[in-house]
């Protein structure tokens, strides 16, 4: 019976094994042989390199847009549609109750209507380009024979691709580069209700000593608030409670490039965009190739990376130039304090009269539960999402709400063959501002913003909620394309950017402050692009992968100045041993870089928490916003130690810094191994997942899941990593020598497991290794065809 009974179980996991194989295996994608697509006016070849590169080469544009349509829903269906859902607040119509909060919070945009009205204000020429992408994915996602295996696993069935939802990826891409300020100036505004004007100052300025913006300049960080001002001295270490100080690496990038006099040829551009990691990579390797029709027999040769569930080649090269992007963080957000009347509150005061607030109904759908309506009150501002400090609500004006903010102007790069032409394309693209670097052929490079600037008027802080409702205050359109900031050229021919300040004066007033980061990642590379007079791809490579700790010296200076001063014991002697060890990167095996971190952290945290305990105090939700120049503050206090801004229980600035040292020291101490087994490659470990992984059995989530790996880099330095946060994607590339370029992605080209490009890519992503620009030679070959094509065509 026994037997039997194994027997039967065996062969019971084995049928279910080979039907979600056969399922599987029916949703792979067509990858050779020939295939209708319906609209096609020829035939569009799709040819495949070992990593699952695809070069599109057809006979016009818009056949492009259909065939890479078709090829994205085929590869990434999935992936695009929690995209837009994400950005639509529509999970829940896939994954039940679990994402409603998720919805709720995005839902309050109501970008899904938002998307529907840009899309009517597009030019004829873009909407036949999203027409054309549309159908083509659609015809991508019936073309195969079962339909993909996130459906399976939801037991939902793909919804069709409309031509909005390519709008909805790009306001997907504004949410995750700018929603974090929405909460910061929140923040911000109780810390200035809260603090002395000195102390707010104090921590908030925009810039100090490790400034990098391309004049050279930087700013003097302010004093710190006297004792009159400010005195923590009657604040005991308990009273003083978490406020959430975290020091996460901020959604953003790396771009550089030389001119042509530092190559002996074309200019080099190097970009390495840090987003969250996922598998398959969000990125998509695109090559597209197709007749110019300005020019009799010449074709457009554009290759770089494309973003799924749009036609677009997003950054890349096109023989003539080649061009990335950096987050900008200007400010591009503005909470607006809204006055109801007493007694209506479905009004409110603005220029002196009373307006109504405007209701929307938006209803969640559920799967496997009922539906919910949310109730989304919106001002002639924007929606009302928060209230200030003093309780007044607020309604959030923001780029990505206005009706224009989102086109395709960005296709244009395709063909442009100067800077100038790519400047002026860029000033108007409807895309999240950015900075956009560029060079070209002919050795010139250039850096500009890309994107949205909102033009404003009136005499408030931007930083700050503000009340438009008495003066002329407010928003007039978007910043004309001649008041940007336009660099070309310059004398020593080096342009860098880091997601720090670029330029200071009445352009930074323009761009505004969203929290830039704070200059030690940008100076490095700054440092090291002055550091020799000519450049390979290899040398550009070989700065993105730089993982020395700079910023870390003088901490690991100030932790061994206070070891030396604490009495002999185990930890002490443990740490200085370790310390031995120190060679200044964020290296896996390095025990040393990971206590002198720790250290730095817990110091910040523990003088943050004192200067905002008052804050906190008076207002317990309140948690430190994201203060990316902290460094200066927290660093200006430890060189001149005043007491007044030290809690009672710590006698000195000695006795507090020896207490954070031990803290970390009893942290590790306690963890299997002790100290000396506590290496950054640890804590550092990839955790780079597929989005269903934490809902399967960990065997199954293993196999869809990148592996492991202990990842070298940190936030502060060009080698930005985190275990599940990093380079996106790295390239370095000289247009009009694109075969000397270099490209690593992580995550894969395909979203499907048993596709032979799931992951491909990664493990040369995780080891920095040289991986061709271009695409290899072709190892498959798809013909895709129109619906009338015969056979003896």
């Amino acid at each position: 019976m026994l037997r039997k009974s194994l027997f039967f179980l065996s062969a019971l996991v084995m049928v279910i094994l080979l039907t979600a194989w056969s399922l599987l295996k029916g949703s792979l994608p067509v990858y050779e042989g020939e295939q209708s697509v319906p609209g096609l006016t020829d035939i569009v070849t799709v040819e495949r390199d070992a990593l699952g590169t695809v070069t599109l080469n057809g006979g016009n544009r818009l056949d492009l847009a259909r065939g890479l349509g078709f090829i994205h829903a085929q590869e990434r269906f999935l992936e695009m549609d929690l995209m837009r859902r994400k950005a639509a607040g529509e999970l829940a119509e896939l994954f039940g109750t679990v994402a409603l909060p998720a919805d709720r919070k995005a839902r309050v945009h109501r970008m899904r209507a938002r998307a529907q009205t840009m899309l009517k204000t597009l030019p004829q020429d873009q909407l036949r380009l999203l027409e054309a992408y549309r159908d083509g994915v659609n015809t991508g996602l019936d073309s195969l024979r079962i339909r993909q295996f996130g459906y399976l696993l939801t037991q939902t069935m793909p919804r069709a691709w409309q031509s909005e939802d390519s709008l909805l990826i790009v306001l997907a891409m504004y949410m995750t580069l700018q929603g974090n300020n929405f909460d910061r100036e929140l923040g911000l505004s109780m810390m200035y209700a809260s603090l002395p004007e000195s102390a707010y100052r104090f921590l908030t300025a925009s810039g100090g000593e490790w400034d990098a913006p391309l004049d050279g300049s930087y700013f003097e960080w302010p004093p710190y608030p006297p004792a009159a001002d400010f005195d923590l001295r009657s604040t005991s270490k308990q009273a003083l409670a978490d406020n959430g100080f975290q020091e996460f690496p901020s959604v953003g990038s790396n771009g550089f490039a030389v001119g042509g006099h530092l190559t002996n040829g074309s200019a080099l551009v190097a970009n390495d965009m840090h987003l969250t990691l996922r598998v398959p990579g969000l990125w998509f390797r695109t090559r597209l190739i197709y007749p110019d029709a300005r020019h009799a027999n010449q074709k457009i040769d554009v290759i770089g990376v494309s973003l799924p569930g749009t036609p677009a080649i997003v950054a890349g090269s096109n023989r003539h130039i080649a061009w990335g992007f950096t987050n900008s963080y200007g400010d591009f957000t503005d909470w607006v304090r809204v006055n109801p009347d007493p007694e209506n509150p479905a009004r409110y005061i603005s220029q002196g009269e009373w307006k109504s607030v405007k209701t929307w109904h938006e209803t969640l759908h559920v799967r496997g539960a009922p539906d919910e309506t949310l109730e989304i009150r919106e001002t002639e501002w924007g929606p009302i999402l928060a209230q200030d400090f003093d309780g007044t609500p607020l309604a959030l004006v923001w780029t990505a709400h206005q009706p224009d903010a989102v086109n395709f102007d960005i296709v244009e790069l395709e063909q442009a063959d100067n800077l100038e032409k790519a400047a002026a394309i860029a000033w108007n693209m409807g895309i999240p501002a950015q900075n956009f670097i560029a060079g070209s052929k002919n050795g010139d490079i250039a850096w500009t913003i890309a994107g949205r600037i909102p033009q404003r008027t009136g005499n408030y802080d931007p930083g700050l909620p503000a009340d438009w409702s008495k003066q002329s205050a407010g928003w007039n359109g978007w910043l004309a394309p001649a008041d940007y900031p336009l660099v070309i050229n310059p004398p020593d021919m080096r342009l860098w950017n880091g997601n720090s300040r670029m330029i200071d004066g009445a352009l930074l007033s323009k761009l505004g402050d969203g929290g830039y980061e704070l200059g030690a990642r940008s100076r490095q590379i700054r440092d090291e692009l002055y550091a020799h007079d000519h450049f390979s791809p290899s040398d550009l490579l070989a700065i993105q992968l730089d993982d020395r700790a700079l910023l870390l010296a003088r901490w690991k200076q100030l932790l061994d100045e206070i070891l030396q001063k604490t009495p002999s014991t185990v930890w002490r002697n443990e740490m200085q041993q370790v310390l031995l060890d120190w060679n200044g990167h964020a290296s896996v095996q390095s025990v040393a870089y990971r206590i002198v971190r720790s250290f730095r952290l817990e110091v910040m945290k523990q003088v943050l928490s004192g200067l905002t305990a008052k804050v906190k105090s008076d207002y317990p939700e309140f948690e430190i916003p994201r203060l990316s120049q902290a460094e200066h503050a927290v660093w200006k206090l430890i060189e001149q130690r005043p007491l007044h801004l030290l809690p009672a229980d710590d006698s000195d600035w000695d006795s507090m810094l020896a207490a954070c040292v031990r803290r970390i020291a009893e942290q590790m101490q306690a963890q299997p191994g002790g100290i000396v087994a506590r290496n950054w490659g640890e804590e550092n470990t990839a955790d780079i997942r597929h989005p269903f992984s934490r809902a399967l059995p960990s065997w199954i989530a293993a196999w869809l899941n990148m592996p492991a790996d202990q990842l070298p880099g940190d936030h502060h330095m060009p080698r930005v990593q985190a275990p599940d946060f990093g380079a996106s994607l790295r390239f370095v590339v000289a247009p009009g020598e694109e075969e000397q370029g270099y490209f690593e992605m992580p995550g894969g080209q395909s979203g499907h497991p048993l596709s032979p490009y799931y992951g491909s890519g990664h493990s040369d992503w995780v080891a920095g290794r040289r991986v061709s620009f271009m695409p290899g030679a072709a190892q498959q070959i798809l013909y895709l065809h129109p619906a009338e094509f015969r056979a003896d065509h």
